[in-house]
């Protein structure tokens, strides 16, 4: 067993703090979000794991914070997924288990787009793929050897996925801090703000898919990731404390959609449901232009899901996250727009993606990036 890493730096008093997980590769996503932010070198930017994998600019992601770091303060953590990069470089333990059929599945992945970029992609001989990788890019192995799995202040703890305590943190399974699934519903309570990531916190409701951070102030956790990049409607979460002692936890966040304002008022759905990752098999019973009518097995609700969240497997019929909530909206609102259609609009509000039924003014600033 691999013991987690655990560093204890001193964040000086009154510098802002802001905690940001779940990247996944996405970097116009963080250069968006770090600009809606503001930040600067006075300010403490702790990232809490999963940087890499399953976006498309992982490399250039990882690159962008080597070089922010020389210049700001920076306190990246390990998540699963940067473990796993960083698993390739170290060992050929997993070659057989894990890589020799990952890494053919996911031409986006760091280690690919390395062997790419040096000109030696080839995954029939995976020991060769590694030692050319560790010749060509010493410095991202070290880098992403150094990534400690806990970061613990006089207040606050983050980790990627979460701890049962903050007793004897160094002796705990790095890799189980790093991939702790369904964090929030495991019934801990901290005596200091515990901040996590890893699970998206849209699949802790069943009613209401929202991507906004979880904040829970009688336990002490905070749950950020949004979803990027796994999520059609995910979003890219900033948690941020005004300093390393307050209790003033806010958050804003990027989702790169395009954003307009309702006309119309339009009351919240009294009852929904969210369709999430791992529970989303349905059953077609009648298929429309843009949507189509389908009972969820889960629940046996019948509701219309977009035709291009459908998925239809060996398996059976699967959709993307979908819902039947219905936003509560007033005149002025700003929404972002998830999908057009001509029943109505599938938005989001403060990070709650439902659907609205009246106008909009206008569609503005198309800028996703998945």
């Amino acid at each position: 067993m691999d013991r987690a890493v655990v560093i204890r730096p001193r964040f000086p008093a009154g510098r802002r703090i802001i905690a940001v997980s779940d990247i996944h590769g996405n970097l116009p996503f963080f250069d968006a979000l770090m600009e809606k932010v503001r930040l600067t070198p006075d300010d403490i930017l702790v990232l809490v794991g999963d940087m890499l994998e399953k976006g498309r600019d992982s490399l250039a992601l990882l690159r962008r914070l080597m070089e922010l770091s020389k210049t700001h303060t920076i306190y990246p953590l390990c998540g699963n997924c940067d473990g796993l990069v960083l698993r390739f470089f170290d060992t050929d333990a997993l070659d057989q288990r894990f890589f020799s059929f990952y890494l053919p599945q996911h031409p986006e992945s760091t280690l690919r787009q390395l062997a790419r970029e040096g000109s030696f992609e080839q995954l029939e001989d995976l020991p060769r793929l590694r030692r050319d990788l560790r010749a060509a890019y010493p410095e991202i192995w070290a880098w992403l050897g150094a990534l400690p799995t806990i970061l613990e202040t006089e207040h606050l703890v983050f980790v990627h996925g979460g701890v049962p305590s903050l007793e004897h943190m160094e002796e705990l399974d790095r890799w189980r801090c790093m991939k702790n699934d369904d964090f929030l519903d495991q019934g801990h309570s901290f005596d200091k703000w515990v901040v996590v990531g890893h699970w998206p916190v849209t699949l802790y409701r069943a009613d209401i898919p929202s991507a906004a951070p979880i904040i829970l102030p009688d336990r002490k956790i905070a749950s950020i990731d949004g979803g990027c990049v796994l999520k059609i409607d995910g979003q890219l979460n900033a948690l941020i404390l005004p300093s390393e002692d307050s209790d003033q936890l806010t958050w804003t966040a990027w989702d790169g959609l395009p954003t307009a304002v309702a006309l119309d008022r339009q009351k919240a759905s009294a009852d929904s449901v969210n369709i999430r990752w791992g529970r989303s098999a349905l059953d077609l019973l009648e298929t429309g232009e843009e949507t189509s009518l389908c009972r969820h097995r889960e629940t046996g609700r019948v509701l219309s899901i977009l035709n291009c969240y459908l998925h239809q497997t060996p398996n059976g019929l699967w959709c993307e996250d979908s819902t039947d909530y219905a936003l509560p909206v007033s005149p002025g609102d700003s929404l972002t727009v998830v999908a057009a259609t001509k029943q109505g609009f599938l938005c989001k509000k403060d990070g709650v993606t439902g659907w609205y039924y009246g106008r909009l003014s206008g569609i503005m600033g198309e800028t996703r990036e998945k």
